[in-house]
């Protein structure tokens, strides 16, 4: 359920669904981010003309000349959270990944810290079903859990100021992808090559969507295009 809905600016809300980060609390998160969207498409609700979806939390920007935060909190407030398809689900992709060494920068140093081969850190990444809770730090970028526990490790305590496009990177519970060229802190455990966000789709950049399933596929240096 939503703890609260509060003010972020006079033409912006934020819906708390709490602290916990789970998929159970993310879905509704996306459940409702799904009906304002629709509602905001069809012109039900007026003047909704951003959405924006995380962990547990919803933000919602709106056109002050159309609709206040008065009226879309209400509206909000009135909404049966339990009749929304929460069971909705998103697409299942099958993304490849290399795990070479000149692509996997921190695998040697996390047998270390977690006390397992790579062969293990691979099996075990490579039997988990990932689930995209958010999108987010540039476009395209996905949060993805929930890592195996055997996985869970801190951050890097001196972030990279450069890590290369389509690094996989694991950190806590979560794994991402690095869209582009970017600084980063998590720990690089291989590549992929797949495009993340792509700038000539206006209509669905990002290639991923909170709520979707993905599971990697080992692949070999060679067959990364």
């Amino acid at each position: 359920m939503i703890k609260k809905i509060t003010n972020i600016s006079d033409q912006g809300i934020i819906c708390d669904f709490g602290e916990e980060v789970n998929k159970d609390i993310n879905k509704k998160v996306i459940s409702l981010f799904n009906y304002l969207k629709e509602k905001s498409n069809k012109d039900e609700i007026k003047g909704i003309y951003n959405i924006i979806p995380s962990y547990n939390k919803l933000v919602i920007h709106f056109d002050l000349e159309k609709n206040n935060s008065h009226k879309i909190k209400e509206i909000i407030s009135c909404i049966d959270l339990k009749k929304l398809n929460i069971t909705q689900s998103g697409k299942t992709w099958t993304i490849p990944i290399c795990y070479d060494d000149e692509f996997a920068l921190d695998l040697e140093n996390l047998t270390k810290s977690l006390k397992l081969s790579k062969e293990e850190i691979i099996k075990t990444h490579l039997d988990t079903e990932f689930y995209v809770y958010m999108i987010g730090f540039m476009p395209g970028h996905p949060y993805m859990g929930d890592l195996d526990k055997k996985l869970f490790t801190s951050r890097l305590q001196s972030p990279r100021v450069e890590v290369p496009i389509g690094s996989v990177a694991i950190a806590e519970k979560f794994c991402i992808i690095y869209p582009y060229l970017s600084p980063g802190g998590w720990n690089i455990i291989g590549r992929t090559s797949v495009k993340l966000f792509d700038t000539k789709n206006f209509t669905n950049p990002c290639l991923f969507s909170p709520g979707d399933t993905i599971k990697f596929k080992k692949v070999n240096k060679s067959e990364l295009k």
